[in-house]
């Protein structure tokens, strides 16, 4: 139990468990934090028990005490974020059929209201009057957590199929709204992942059933006006290592079942104009081999790695018979030039790729192979694609940004080549761009690999290493870090931060190759690279070694957490948000919702002796070391089916008792939200000031006699 000394940080119980792996002798104090009804848990919070309760709301009471100093601070952060939030946002419209769609905020509004009008109204060229469907600001009145999933009209505009999270934890309720009367129907669908497709007759939908894991493993079709026992199973993983995702192609003839991992997938096929439509495999699985499917006439056209296309390529194939022996190049493999997405309009395939770290879209006709690009020529931007709702049309919506410029929305004709400027993100508080400088520089590792840093500066800053610096991180999964326009870093950098992203391995910046050389056993490469872009930041007087305040979120956690343990000294704070910093002993737990599809990122330490070793190297719970650390930050979600609250609570547990030194260590834990925080768009701006404010006072020399 936690220590009640009022000026004393709680120290956990140490309660030995021993256990053996592979011949190593693992001893973990503070297993028993993990809840054994953790299922129970993450549907109702409450269940948690008491003597873990007691030590996080210890946990929590110690940082308030710590951060209380800042409290000023962050509400004046909350205020400055806010002020850049047009509160009264609305989407551009999205035409479906006789319809308009989009969401917007009303002022003062945390949740979105889902809304249509019709194309045309009584005014000759003008929109009809607006139908709010869907308020999800009343939805959430009353309740701690509120999240709305998805929201998807039926193809004959009569209904509204919506889902909701009320817990954190990921388990989501749809129901059907009748849009003539704005009742729900009596239909309710329990413990699916949102997501649900319409078949084209409107008559029934379909979603993705969570098992007991929480694993998202059987896709049904739900007939309305059926109970939810008597749902089609349409397609059921066997496999727990993979898990299933649905989406449908562009020209709304197909849905897709989608099976896998991060490394392998496969991909089921269902024809939503029959009524009973059975799926039909395109490609079985085969291990390392990756694709996802567009529709085309009597074609499909397959996004894939296929064939030691490292860098992905696009292939044809017949609809009629799709085998992998009938696939013929369209785009083919090019090293280097990752191609991230693909989407197909009528007579028209468009792909969004990546080349030397910066993105581009280009549109091909497929009729004439003729291609157009839309790129810029700026160091560092972001760029991203919409594809609407709608198959047969000219016109494409583009979002282009960069770290200084707020985001653009363009529509492109794709007849003519002409870019129109539809909205540009407003920030009302005031923002010139002109007024920041954005870089891209680049770090070398310790192999010598040219790791890629965005950074963003106020434009006349002394660059003289004085500068205090926020530098980013995640490095897994193949993500790669958009170098967007973020509102909320804005309130570091006016204040004379710089603020860093670092592109590192694990992620897919420079490509697949840069993904596969920061995973598995070559995973330490993402922590080096993240060191050596901010020892680089130090030496080119963007900061100084012990003026960078490190962060990452989930895996980006486990980064943090590994940096920590290797070059303390570096850093002047760690934030980890939601951390994966206990990941040996959560790989080694083949129960949790996640680990069997986590294998082929990190390793399977259970039945590869080899890829225990590698995992237990660099663990951070298990690379605590008896060293001075500086101040950390750790925040977690009581109902995470992610990163389960327990793995930040038994870091911080373990750091407390082993560190010599340094801190001081806190812990946040939201009692009432999951893997992403608060939901609400305000709500969440507050976890984002706990952070910044710990980020400037660890900065600019800590807590000095509070601790």
């Amino acid at each position: 139990m936690p220590e009640k000394a009022p000026f004393a940080p709680p120290r956990a119980e140490a309660r030995a468990q021993h256990r053996t792996v592979h011949g190593v002798a693992l001893n973990d104090d503070y297993a028993w934090l993990k809840a054994e009804n953790w299922r129970d848990v993450l549907r109702d919070p409450a269940a948690l028990p008491a003597d873990i309760r007691s030590y996080i709301e210890a946990e929590n009471a110690w940082c308030e005490r710590l951060m209380k100093p800042t409290k000023a601070l962050q509400r004046e952060l909350v205020k400055e974020m806010r002020g850049r939030i047009k509160e009264d946002d609305s989407e551009l419209p999205q035409p479906d059929g006789p319809f308009l769609y989009y969401q917007r905020y009303r002022r003062g509004g945390e949740h979105p209201l889902i809304c249509r009008k019709p194309r045309q109204g009584k005014s000759a060229g003008k929109p009809g009057r607006e139908q709010i469907m869907l308020d999800a600001d009343a939805l959430a009145e009353g309740k701690e957590f509120f999240d709305l999933g998805d929201a998807a009209h039926s193809p004959d505009h009569r209904l509204l199929a919506w889902s909701a999270d009320e817990t954190g934890s990921e388990l989501y309720l749809i129901r059907v709204r009748d849009l003539a009367t704005g009742k729900d129907l009596p239909d309710e669908i329990r413990d699916t992942s949102g997501e649900m497709i319409w078949t084209q007759d409107a008559s029934a939908f379909v979603y993705v059933g969570l098992d007991a894991e929480h694993r998202p493993s059987r896709v049904l079709r739900h007939r309305l006006g059926t109970a939810q026992s008597e749902d089609a199973l349409l397609y059921e993983e066997s496999d727990p290592g993979l898990f299933v995702d649905i989406d449908e192609t562009q020209s709304h003839r197909f849905l897709l079942i989608a099976s896998g991992d991060h490394e392998t997938s496969e991909v089921r096929i269902v024809d939503l104009s029959a009524a009973d439509g059975q799926p039909r495999l395109v490609a079985a699985r085969q291990s390392g081999r990756q694709y996802s499917i567009e529709h085309h006439g009597d074609e499909l056209l397959i996004l894939t790695n296929a064939d030691g296309a490292e860098d992905f390529k696009i292939v044809r194939a017949p609809l009629d018979d799709p085998s992998p022996a009938r696939w013929t190049d369209l785009v083919p493999h090019r090293p280097g030039r990752l191609i991230l997405s693909h989407l197909c309009l009528r007579g028209r395939l468009l792909r969004l790729e990546r080349e030397d770290g910066l993105p581009r879209l280009l549109i091909r006709e497929l009729a004439s192979g003729a291609e157009s690009t839309i790129a810029f020529a700026e160091e560092a931007y972001g760029l991203g694609m919409d594809g609407g709702y709608e198959f047969d049309t000219d016109h494409i919506r583009f979002l282009y940004a960069s770290m200084a410029r707020p985001t653009e929305t363009f529509d492109y004709d794709m007849r003519t080549g002409e870019r129109t400027l539809l909205k540009r993100q407003e920030v009302p508080s005031g923002h010139d761009p002109e007024a920041y400088v954005v870089r891209r520089i680049f770090a070398t590792a310790k192999d010598g690999a040219k790791v890629p840093v965005s950074l963003l500066h106020k434009r006349g800053l002394v660059l003289d290493g004085s500068a205090p610096c926020l530098l980013y991180g995640y490095g897994s999964y193949g993500s790669a870090m958009s170098a967007s326009f973020r509102t909320r870093p804005l309130s570091l950098v006016d204040r004379g931060f710089v603020y860093a992203i670092a592109h590192i391995r694990g992620g897919t910046d420079k490509g697949w190759r840069w993904y596969l050389d920061g995973k598995r056993e070559k995973k330490p490469n993402s922590f080096t690279d993240f060191i050596a872009a901010g020892e680089m930041l130090a030496a080119e007087g963007y900061t100084a070694r012990g003026r960078i305040v490190a962060q990452g979120g989930s895996a980006g956690g486990m980064l943090m957490g590994a940096v920590a343990n290797l070059a303390p000294e570096l850093f002047a704070g760690i934030i980890a948000e939601v951390p994966f910093v206990d990941v040996l002993n959560t790989i080694l737990d083949e129960s949790l919702p996640l680990t069997p599809m986590e294998w082929p990122e990190w390793g399977d330490p259970i039945r590869d002796e080899a890829a225990f070793h590698w995992i237990r190297a660099y663990s951070p719970y298990d690379n605590v070391r008896a060293q001075a650390y500086p101040p950390i930050l750790a925040m977690g979600g009581l109902t995470d089916p992610r990163v389960t609250y327990w793995e930040p609570a038994k870091w911080v547990a373990r750091l407390r008792a082993t560190m010599t030194g340094g801190g001081p260590v806190l812990l946040h834990t939201n009692m009432e939200a999951g893997h992403a925080g608060s939901a609400g768009r305000f709500d969440s701006l507050k976890e984002t000031a706990l952070a910044y404010a710990f980020a400037i006072t660890a900065a600019h020399g800590g807590w000095g006699q509070l601790v």
